[in-house]
């Protein structure tokens, strides 16, 4: 079975990720894909100021998207770049106010995590490692507030809905715009404390499968 079809057939196991959840009414869809261009040229306060105001706009308490998105913004981080640049969005960003809670959808245990301080990754990430109808999956939080990783081990166990983190601030997030980056993953090959969360567009239709969209664990 793969991660996709385990997920939906047991939605009604997980409970919300934010408190109040996130619902179709209380989000918009944040693009951030390389055809839109509404950010390009501002500083960083500036883009943070400007995702607030257009969620606060709205009526919103949150935007939400990336799925798959093939994203420009990676074209300018080092740490994407090399023989063939990353550019393609495996999770879903959620941008909230830097240190809004964070709570775990799923009994699970600490997989790892990690404080990853190169510009433009995670910062502080941690990975959590579940189990349904004896199937293993993980479900990864970055961009998180420094402080989230106080107390940490791996194994450590986590009872659904126990608060695991905040959302964290530049520049000690990765240097992005306050947001979780939340993604599923069904094999995490042997990597600890990080997976990607950006691939290269050949590689596709691998992570699709085994980084399955997450938005039906986010809104409710």
């Amino acid at each position: 079975m793969n991660l996709d079809t385990l997920i939906k057939r047991n939605r009604s196991a997980f409970i919300p990720i934010f408190d109040p959840p996130l619902t179709a009414a209380n989000t918009i869809y944040m693009e951030l894909s390389s055809s839109n261009n509404e950010l390009d040229g501002l500083s960083e306060a500036q883009q943070d100021d400007a995702i607030l105001e257009r969620i606060a706009t709205a009526g919103a308490i949150a935007g939400v998207g990336g799925y798959l998105e093939d994203r420009s913004v990676y074209r300018d981080t080092e740490l994407f770049q090399g023989d063939a640049e990353r550019s393609i969005h495996i999770g879903v960003d959620v941008f909230m106010p830097a240190g809004t809670s964070l709570y775990a959808p799923l009994d699970g245990v600490v997989h790892s995590f990690a404080n990853r301080r190169v510009q433009g990754d995670y910062g502080p990430v941690i990975i959590l490692r579940h189990r349904l109808e004896n199937i293993e999956f993980h479900t990864l939080y970055g961009h998180l507030g420094e402080d989230s990783l106080e107390g940490l081990a791996d194994g450590k166990p986590i009872v659904a809905g126990e608060r695991i983190a905040v959302i964290g601030a530049r520049p000690g997030n990765g240097d992005w715009a306050p947001h979780l980056h939340f993604q599923l993953i069904r094999d995490m090959q042997g990597k600890n404390g990080d997976y990607p969360g950006v691939v290269r567009p050949q590689e596709v239709d691998f992570y699709r499968e085994n980084c399955p969209d997450p938005s039906d664990l986010l809104l409710t």
